[in-house]
Order: structure tokens, then sequence, then C-alpha cells
């Protein structure tokens, strides 16, 4: 499984699209494979171990990359039982859509490999 591949948005697609509509194709078809196979690789028992830092670190190195982006980053802080604490950085500290990212990025991209942890929380 190619983990460390870079995710592109549809808009980023589709800009691509105008200049390589071939490799627009390819890198599309790549990511929706990649997502079929990390869903495939969900637990789905949700009492199941918790994942090392190691692994965590792994998620969460994909999630920076979609943060690094538009210039907010973050960083592991502690796993506290089932919830797991990460610190927002750069455009992302004091930013009024640091929540939603942290929600709708960070949290849901976790859960989707682990969803034994319950939750995604930022530590200021």
């Amino acid at each position: 499984m190619k983990l460390d591949a870079p995710f592109y948005t549809e808009e980023e697609l589709d800009a691509l699209y105008e200049s390589d509509p071939v490799a627009a194709l390819r890198i599309s078809r790549e990511q929706h494979l990649l997502a079929k196979q990390l869903a495939e690789r969900v637990a789905d028992d949700p009492s199941a171990p918790l994942p090392d830092r190691d692994e965590i670190e792994a998620v969460l190195s994909e999630t920076r990359m979609i943060l690094l982006r538009d210039g907010g980053d973050l960083e592991f802080v502690a796993l506290q039982g089932n919830v797991l604490c990460v610190r927002l950085k750069g455009a992302c500290a004091g930013c009024p859509r640091a929540v939603l990212d942290l929600k709708n990025v960070v949290e849901r991209m976790v859960r989707r490999r682990f969803p034994q942890i319950a939750e995604v929380r930022n530590s200021y």
C-alpha cells in the first residue's frame, strides 16, 4: 500500500487536468484506490488495542500535508486513553476555521484509520 502519496483536492486535480489530463486521471484513480485500501484496512472493532505513537505519527503526517498547504501545521502531544491530543500550529493557531479543520480533517483521518480513538483535541 502506498501511504506516502500526496493528496490532491478536486480543485487541484481540475487545474492539473487542464495541463495534463492523463496525469490527472492517473492521480485521481490512485487516490480513489488508496482511499478504498485504507477503508478496508480500518478495524471494525472499536475495542481494538490503541495504536502506538509511530502509527499515530504516520496518520498525522498525512494530515500535516493538507494543513501545510494553507500555512498551518500540527504536532502530536499525547494519547490520553482513547483521546488524541494534538497542537495546531502555524496559520491554524488562532484561525477561526481551526475547529473545523480539527474535526473535518484531522479527526476524520485519524478515526478512519483508528476507530478506537474517540476524539481528537487541540492542546494549546
